[in-house]
């Protein structure tokens, strides 16, 4: 099946702009904000919340992260415009933290100072291993002005326990997730059971320290273990909610949110979409089969 995924992978590669279009359109919104508005809306009429992103690549010069920054500004104005149960999330090498931290640090800085006064909160994702650290120390940076402001741990990394356990002391707010990026086996675990594994124990201390987190994830093992979690634990609705991706796992995201649980949705849109899908598929091949099997039964 990994192989027959990975060929899916190179196919699409090769496939004319319109047709990988069709492949992600399930999982984008759209290229414009008011693709994102019309999602959110659906969304939020069944009880739904969403996180908005802008697309895009890592930037290569100021210029850019500042066009990047004041879309995410233009975000932050469209949601309290249009009263969307929405966040906003943002990866910091798309500010320009890969250019200069203290350059990245203050763009994060400026939107984080326009979502308080709409009161909107920001996440701020976590991308590749290059980028952890720097990830953390902005995110560590930011939250002794802000409130409004949260990062993402990754599951699969065999550093996060220990990153939980420094976290959980400051109050952080997280979105855990396995993680998606391809890392190599010294500093990530390889074993579908060992992620799933770390997963929950990474669940118990952020539950157990009382902190607010996404639990992020698609897979229905760790949703029934949040789920016992929860219970045993007496975890208390407003310090949790689960998170997806759009167009996955749907049934699964209607059973969560008919549980009387708090659902957010991933709900990216913008102009990069095919650079975005391609990196997608090729990070997790594994996604490639649930779209084709999904284009032949019509879904």
């Amino acid at each position: 099946m990994s192989f027959l995924n990975n060929l899916i992978v190179s196919a699409v590669q090769l496939m004319p702009k319109q047709i990988v279009g069709y492949f992600s359109s399930r999982y984008i919104s759209g290229e414009n904000i008011e693709d994102a508005i019309k999602v959110t809306r659906d969304l939020n009429n069944q009880g739904i919340y969403t996180t908005i992103d802008v697309l895009g690549e890592s930037v290569k010069n100021r210029e850019e992260a500042t066009v990047c920054m004041n879309e995410a500004l233009n975000v932050l104005e469209t949601i309290s415009t249009f009263g969307l149960k929405a966040n906003l999330s943002l990866k910091p090498t798309q500010m320009g933290l890969a250019i200069d931290e203290e350059f990245g640090y203050q763009q994060v800085r400026t939107i984080l100072q326009s979502a308080k006064g709409y009161k909107i909160f920001v996440r701020i994702d976590m991308e590749d291993s290059p980028y952890t650290d720097a990830t953390f120390r902005l995110f560590r940076k930011l939250k002794e002005e802000f409130d409004n402001v949260g990062v993402v741990v990754q599951a699969y990394l065999k550093r996060t326990y220990d990153d939980v356990v420094v976290l959980n002391k400051i109050g952080t707010n997280y979105r855990l997730c396995k993680g998606i990026y391809i890392e190599p086996a010294s500093i990530a675990y390889k074993d579908k059971e060992q992620v799933r594994k770390n997963y929950v124990q990474d669940l118990e201390v952020i539950l157990k320290n009382g902190n607010y987190v996404g639990i992020a994830t698609h897979d229905e093992y760790l949703v029934k273990e949040a789920y016992r979690l929860i219970k045993e634990l007496n975890i208390p609705k407003d310090k949790f909610e689960f998170q997806m991706l759009l167009g996955v796992r749907e049934e699964l995201r209607n059973k969560i949110n008919n549980d009387g649980y708090k659902v957010r949705v991933y709900v990216p849109f913008g102009k990069q979409w095919y650079a975005y899908s391609i990196r997608r598929l090729q990070e997790n091949p594994q996604v490639a089969g649930y779209i084709v099997k999904n284009l032949f039964s019509g879904r």
